[in-house]
């Protein structure tokens, strides 16, 4: 069995859209896991942590304010690369950062037995159903990861071929009534 056999993601219950001024649109995904903040954090700023789970590459750590770093998406037709600079660095509490043209937050909250991440992200209005399935991907990844048992980081057409993945984006795109074909 390979790693990503094992890997049955839950329900498409973890996000929410939230329309903005104009014609923006903000993706808000929540995922509780196991782990303290601190760890949490490292694997949201480490570029060799993101490269386990992340749907991009950074070329430094992103755990410091004033940070410019290049963003390579992963899995896509053809190399994006942008260039960002970390706006916010509370750790292990927030991040803040551009990807592309879409500001994308990180809030880390403190629980009994673990941490509550929260992913605030633009997104365009064509494409919530299938961000918040990749996304929803992605940390399911990151929470095996962090307990030690990386599956793999599942992204761009090699998500869009698994079929967690097909069904998340189904579930998601009935829930928000968007990019549903």
């Amino acid at each position: 069995m390979s790693s990503l056999e094992k890997y049955n993601p839950g329900p498409a219950d973890r996000a929410q859209v939230r329309k903005e001024a104009g014609d923006n649109w903000t993706l808000v995904l929540v995922k509780i896991l196991r782990h303290p903040p601190e760890k949490v954090w490292e694997a949201l700023t480490d570029p060799g942590q993101l490269r386990e789970w992340a749907p991009f590459d950074a070329d430094r750590n992103l755990g410091t304010v004033g940070t410019t770093a290049k963003l390579t998406t992963v899995g896509a037709p053809a190399s994006f690369v942008s260039v960002t600079e970390v706006t916010r660095a509370d750790a292990p509490n927030l991040l803040e950062y551009k990807w592309g043209d879409h500001d994308t937050r990180w809030e880390l909250e403190a629980l009994d037995q673990g941490t509550r991440l929260t992913l605030w992200t633009k997104i365009d209005r064509r494409y919530i159903a299938m961000g918040a399935a990749g996304w929803h991907v992605c940390l399911d990844v990151l929470d095996f990861l962090l307990d030690g048992d990386p599956i793999g980081r599942t992204v761009g057409p090699d998500a869009m071929k698994f079929e967690g993945w097909k069904r998340l984006h189904s579930e998601y795109a009935k829930q928000f009534g968007k990019d549903a074909e």
